[in-house]
């Protein structure tokens, strides 16, 4: 399952963009990857890792603006066609396994 964050914060004040660089950072640090500028997804296990996620996205929100979260299913994210450009080559572990030796 993956989790898509899509954020939309204001930059109009010094206060404004701290707010949105330190929300940006807690999304890389939680495991976050970005799609787009302000679309972020991330790899869960299961529903209560989803809900989990959720929980921590809330408590680290930031003031203002609009912050949003979609559950997709690994086949409905599988499913995303690029109408233009390509995926990005990020060191991204898309696996579901549970030990995973590199």
């Amino acid at each position: 399952m993956r989790l898509i964050c899509f954020f939309d914060l204001p930059n109009n004040t010094a206060n404004d963009r701290k707010n949105y660089r330190l929300f940006r950072k807690y999304l890389i640090k939680d495991g976050y990857l970005p799609l787009q500028e302000s679309v972020y997804a991330k790899l869960v296990v299961n529903e209560g890792a989803a809900g989990n996620a959720i929980a921590r996205l809330r408590k680290n929100r930031p003031p203002s603006g609009l912050v949003q979260v979609l559950k997709v299913t690994e086949a409905q994210f599988s499913t995303m066609e690029y109408i233009t450009g390509n995926r990005r080559a990020y060191d991204e572990v898309d696996t579901m396994e549970e030990l995973l030796v590199l």
